[in-house]
């Protein structure tokens, strides 16, 4: 949004200049997001939080420039002509006085006003609060004076004649949409507003013909539809060169109502911009007088009766209780009364003193942000000015309470950046298909989603991991490696209990050492994951790990493992499966993990002991057998372990061998086994009489010794 400041000028006298301005106005929340100069002017550019609908506009930031610099606010107050034929403007004829039918509003409209009166009926209150108009008759519709076409190119709209402009021109001044229908088009001499009627269709001011549904609220005439209330006026009464008459229209609609029109009819413009946010209540009056002043200026001859507000229902925002205490207590320092009443009155609050020192402050009808007491006490603190408050640290006689697996997730974290992983974090929510595809249990559903893409809650971090890394291979960057720690979901039982754990994630591609002057690069590989996964589990105290292929289907099944300790599974990884990799289009290898942490975490962290290392001698022994394809050496080392010899303090395989010499489906392994006392110089007997325990076992499972 765009700001002049010579035009905030005309309400309020600043010493600043305007680059000051600008400043001091962003360390009050109204963001200046830069200063340019165009045309010989200053513009500033705006950043408005959606809530301050209130500042979208010259007055509303001249309100905040007059609270900061303590200056007093001109009001604006247009001036008009005595109307050349007298109206009385017509009494609420709404709800509130209990009318239920349009034609008892309409009977009572033609009662209570002379024949010239313009009738205004609100058939939906919920819909429309308020309806102000006032009629111009004789006007030249034709182009805007200057200064008011100048004004509006450098806030970048487009001159089209001078009633158009003058409803825009408002707009920009005091921040409410008003419109400007050909009085001589609205047929049967009166506005209603209600709900759309099954199977109308209006053609709005871009030229589309909108087929209205019962959920559209409208401006009609008689007969017709003639505006999309709060979004856009209608094609067939707009003003052109051939206008002679004009009714200027100025109203409060409900936000949601616009919002769903708006949305419907995927249409966004500046008056729906604001509805949806919050329009003034209290301001339809003036912005209509404001209207009719310019385009008397301009283009009209003479003010058509007087002014027609009627009013469905009021707007009415309760009085907020603002202490002392509170205000001392939230913001740290010691508010002077005075201060307090001068930077609320200058920002249009009403504040009554009690006599406990404490206030009643009256919301304005603008401020639709502001609801309770630490909203009021952000108003003093913006205004005062941030800058302004002392620098002191927060009282504090607690103490720091770690939480119960906090060591363990710190030292998970350092251990993945040690091994050259960076940090990531992706959204909780993915699709459907992902979460039944990557996770192990019933997925949960999100009440109400982003998007179908994000509908569930996650079962596993490897589909955000996965993104990730595409959105990396997509812009060129061939070698990555990211972790994500964080909670999964999924249903137990029968779905009315929900499961929620923590998991690590990784995943790694390219190279897993880089090129250099000593040696080539090497690719990424499974077993450079094996290492990274034992190098994880080894900060954590067990009694047994070992491997197995049970892995989920979207890992390699040649190329994956699962993590067991002590019986548990803590960790599956591999290859990611070479059809997932082609569904996300990945053309090289893809590797991942996932840790179960909740299971994980009941191990302890290893604490360093100190063990004397022996002084006897180490006698090693190797064994090369030949075994079936199918027995893996998690087998083969846990039928040695079952030996339990104290002695034996190393296990090994040396060397695998396949090939013709060995025979189909069948390998040949070279064992390596180190025996050590603490005690004493084994003997060769002792060696021996193991030995021949480890060959008896080893081939008890099928193996074949081989000569050596």
């Amino acid at each position: 949004m765009r700001i002049l400041p010579t035009w905030l000028r005309e309400f309020v006298k600043v010493a600043a200049d305007d680059r000051q301005l600008a400043e001091d106005l962003t360390s009050a929340g109204i963001a200046v997001e830069s200063v340019q100069e165009e045309n010989g002017a200053t513009i500033y550019e705006m950043d408005l939080t959606t809530n301050r609908v209130d500042a979208m506009n010259h007055y509303g930031v001249a309100r905040e420039a007059s609270a900061i610099y303590d200056v007093d606010l001109k009001p604006v107050e247009p001036k008009l002509p005595k109307p050349k034929v007298r109206r009385i403007a017509p009494p609420n004829i709404s709800g509130p006085i209990g009318m239920t039918s349009l034609t008892e509003q309409m009977e009572a409209a033609a009662a209570t006003l002379d024949t010239d009166a313009f009738p205004i009926v609100i058939e939906d209150a919920q819909g429309c609060a308020r309806y102000t108009a006032r009629i111009v008759r004789n006007v030249k519709i034709g182009p805007s004076p200057q200064p008011v076409a100048s004004r509006l190119e450098l806030l970048g709209s487009r001159p089209i004649n001078n009633a158009a402009d003058a409803t825009n021109y408002a707009l920009n001044e005091l921040g409410h949409p008003t419109h400007a229908f050909d009085l001589d088009l609205l047929e049967g001499g009166t506005i209603i507003v209600r709900r759309a009627r099954e199977g109308e269709v209006l053609k709005t001011l871009d030229g589309v013909d909108r087929k209205l549904s019962t959920g559209d609220l409208v401006i009609a005439d008689e007969k017709k539809p003639v505006a999309l209330a709060g979004v856009m006026g209608g094609f067939d009464s707009m003003i052109t060169e051939r206008t002679k008459n004009v009714l200027i229209e100025s109203a409060w609609f409900d936000p949601a109502t616009v919002r769903s029109m708006a949305k419907r009819h995927l249409m966004h413009t500046d008056a729906s911009h604001r509805f949806e946010r919050g329009a003034d209540w209290g301001i339809t009056p003036l912005a209509c007088d404001r209207v009719a002043e310019l385009i008397l200026a301009s283009a009209g001859d003479e003010l058509h009766g007087g002014q027609i507000d009627t009013v469905a229902r009021r707007a009415e925002r309760a009085s907020i209780a603002l202490h002392r205490s509170e205000v001392n207590r939230i913001l740290g320092i010691d508010f002077d009364e005075d201060e307090i009443q001068r930077i609320l009155g200058r920002l249009g609050f009403g504040v009554t003193r009690n006599a406990e020192g404490d206030f009643r402050v009256q919301v304005p009808t603008w401020r639709l942000d502001v609801e309770r007491e630490v909203d009021l006490l952000e108003e003093l603190a913006r205004i005062h000015g941030y800058n302004q408050f002392p620098n002191t640290l927060p009282a504090f006689t607690g103490a720091v309470v770690t939480l119960p697996d906090e060591p363990k997730n710190a030292k998970v974290r350092e251990t993945m950046l040690a091994l050259g992983y960076d940090e990531a974090i992706s959204i909780t929510f993915i699709s459907e298909q992902e979460a039944k595809a990557f996770g192990g249990g019933e997925p949960l559903a999100i009440a109400n989603p982003l998007s179908e893409e994000a509908g569930y809650l996650r079962t596993s971090l490897i589909p955000g991991l996965l993104d990730m890394v595409g959105y990396n291979l997509n812009r060129g960057n061939a070698n990555v490696r990211l972790f994500e720690a964080g909670e999964v979901f999924e249903k137990l039982g029968d779905g009315s209990i929900e499961d929620e754990r923590r998991h690590l994630g990784f995943v790694a591609t390219g190279d897993a050492i880089a090129k250099s002057v000593h040696s080539l690069a090497q690719p990424h590989t499974f077993f450079h994951m094996k290492g990274d996964v034992e190098e994880l589990l080894a900060a954590f105290e067990y009694q047994k790990l070992h491997f197995d292929d049970q892995t989920p289907p979207y890992f390699h099944p040649g190329r994956s493992a699962r993590a067991l300790m002590d019986g548990g599974t803590v960790a599956c990884f591999g290859q990611l499966h070479p059809d997932v990799a082609a569904a996300r289009k990945f053309r090289q290898e893809i590797y991942i993990a996932e840790l179960m942490l909740d299971r994980l975490y009941r191990h302890s962290l290893c604490e360093p002991r100190y063990q004397r290392i022996s002084k006897f001698p180490t006698v090693e022994r190797d064994f090369s057998f030949i075994f079936d394809e199918a027995l893996t050496f998690e087998r083969i080392r846990s039928a040695v372990e079952e030996l339990r010899l104290a002695e034996l303090q190393q296990f090994v395989p040396a060397e695998i061998f396949r090939g013709e010499k060995v025979g189909p489906g069948k390998y040949s392994v070279l064992l390596h086994t180190e025996f050590q006392s603490n005690e004493r110089t084994l003997r060769d007997d002792e060696v021996a009489q193991w030995s021949a325990q480890i060959v008896a076992k080893l081939e008890s499972l099928g193996g074949v010794l081989r000569a050596q």
